[in-house]
C-alpha cells in the first residue's frame, strides 16, 4: 500500500484529498508547513508528496530544493494557485514531477499519482550507462567519459529517458509527456530547447535529430 505525504495548508483542501486518497486505498500522512513536509519526505516517510508551494515556514520551492540536494528520487507533484508559466516552469526545474493548478479534478490528481508511482516502481536500476554515459539515479549524479557534469532537474529527467530507450526514436510528445508531466502549448519548442541544452553538456552527437520524427540517443 502506497504512502501519500500530502503538504497542504488550507484544512479544506487538504481533507478533501485525504479522504480520497483513503478511499482509493491509500495510506497518507497530512502536513501543513514545509517544514514538517520536508522533515517525512527526508525520512522515508512517503511514497510520493503533493505539495503546496504557498507553505509557512519554508515554501514548496525550497522544500523541493533540499529534497534533490538530499538525492532523493521521491515523485513530488506541485499542487497549486500559483499558474503563471513562470510559476509553471519554477515548480518542474525545481524538481517536481508533475505539476497541477487549482482549482483541480480529484480524478485527474489520483490518476497523476497513480502514473508517478508506477513510474517510480520502474525506476528500480541504481545506474543507467549508456555510450560513456552514466546516471546514477539514487545520488542523482551524471557522468560523461567518467567526468561528472551538472545538470539541472529537468536536464537529467530528460537525459534518463533517453537513456533508457537508447536507439529508440522519442517524438516531442512522448518527451513532453513523461518528462514534463502535462500538456504544454503544441507550439512549444520546450523539448528542443532542452535537448540544446543536453547537447552543450553531453556531447553535440549523442543526441540525434530525426526530422519530423523526434530525437533519439546514440
Amino acid at each position: 500500500m502506497s504512502r501519500i505525504l500530502i503538504a497542504e495548508d488550507e484544512s479544506r483542501i487538504s481533507s478533501f484529498i485525504d479522504k480520497g486518497l483513503r478511499a482509493a486505498g491509500f495510506t497518507t500522512l497530512v502536513v501543513s508547513s514545509g517544514t514538517e513536509a520536508l522533515e517525512h519526505a527526508l525520512a522515508g516517510d512517503a511514497d510520493l508528496l503533493v505539495l503546496d508551494i504557498g507553505l509557512p515556514g519554508i515554501d514548496g520551492y525550497e522544500v523541493m530544493r533540499r529534497v534533490r540536494a538530499a538525492g532523493a528520487a521521491l515523485p513530488v507533484i506541485v499542487l497549486t494557485a500559483r499558474t503563471s508559466a513562470e510559476d509553471t516552469l519554477a515548480s518542474l526545474e525545481g524538481g517536481a514531477n508533475d505539476y497541477m493548478p487549482k482549482p483541480f479534478r480529484f480524478d485527474e490528481l489520483l490518476a497523476r499519482i497513480r502514473l508517478r508511482l508506477a513510474d517510480a516502481s520502474r525506476a528500480v536500476e541504481p545506474v543507467l550507462a549508456v555510450g560513456g554515459l552514466e546516471l546514477d539515479l539514487h545520488t542523482r549524479r551524471a557522468l560523461v567519459d567518467g567526468r561528472e557534469v551538472e545538470l539541472s532537474a529537468r536536464e537529467f529527467s530528460l537525459a534518463e529517458e533517453l537513456m533508457r530507450h537508447a536507439g529508440r526514436v522519442l517524438s516531442r510528445e512522448q518527451l513532453l509527456s513523461r518528462v514534463w508531466g502535462f500538456d504544454f502549448d503544441p507550439g512549444s519548442n520546450v523539448v528542443d530547447v532542452y535537448v540544446g541544452y543536453l547537447r552543450s553538456k553531453l556531447g553535440a552527437g549523442r543526441i540525434e535529430t530525426v526530422r519530423g520524427m523526434g530525437y533519439r540517443l546514440r
